[in-house]
């Protein structure tokens, strides 16, 4: 496999799991626990979500003829009004996603070389690849977080539980490696 198609490749496989890293954080919430916050001035998961979902949809969209940063994005109200209801939340996330993934679906050999702006800045598309990986992971991160805060002892690890390695390891090696 040449470079540009292991890249494509593996930038898929990060950006799907930390999609799922969130879907399985949402299917444990309620429609109060996306709009929950540690305190006034924090950000309720609805409104990470909010803004990632303006992110991707105006980083992607048209990414190879436009600047990722769209005139018709408006960032500051990504941090206002949050969605309502998981479902609203839901749909949103998933045309966030699915924006990105077509996007990194158009990529090929006669396109891999090209320089794609966001806020006027050039970047490759590998450069502006992982700004964005390391954006969602981070965001990505914080509503796992702030799920776990709300769920406490409910909480359903999203990995390998605390005190689960030695179960885990048995499982995917034969036998404790230790």
């Amino acid at each position: 496999m040449d470079f540009q198609k292991e890249y494509i490749a593996s930038a898929l496989f990060e950006f799907h799991r930390y999609k799922t890293m969130g879907d399985k954080t949402f299917a444990q919430l309620s429609n109060s626990d996306i709009l929950w916050k540690y305190s006034e001035t924090d950000n309720s998961i609805a409104i990470i979500v909010k803004h990632m979902v303006g992110n991707m949809l105006s980083r992607w969209t048209n990414f190879l003829t436009e600047d990722g940063e769209k005139t018709w994005r408006n960032r500051e109200l990504e941090f206002e009004e949050p969605y309502t209801s998981k479902t609203e939340l839901l749909a949103a996330w998933e045309k966030g996603w699915q924006c990105l993934f077509t996007a990194l679906e158009s990529i090929n050999a006669f396109n891999f070389d090209s320089k794609i702006k966001i806020r006027d800045e050039e970047h490759s598309i590998p450069a502006a690849i992982n700004r964005q990986l390391a954006h969602y992971a981070s965001h990505v991160g914080q509503i796992a977080f702030v799920g776990r805060m709300i769920k406490g002892d409910e909480w359903v690890s999203l990995s390998i539980p605390k005190g689960g390695s030695q179960a885990f390891n048995q499982k995917m090696f034969g036998k404790d490696p230790n």
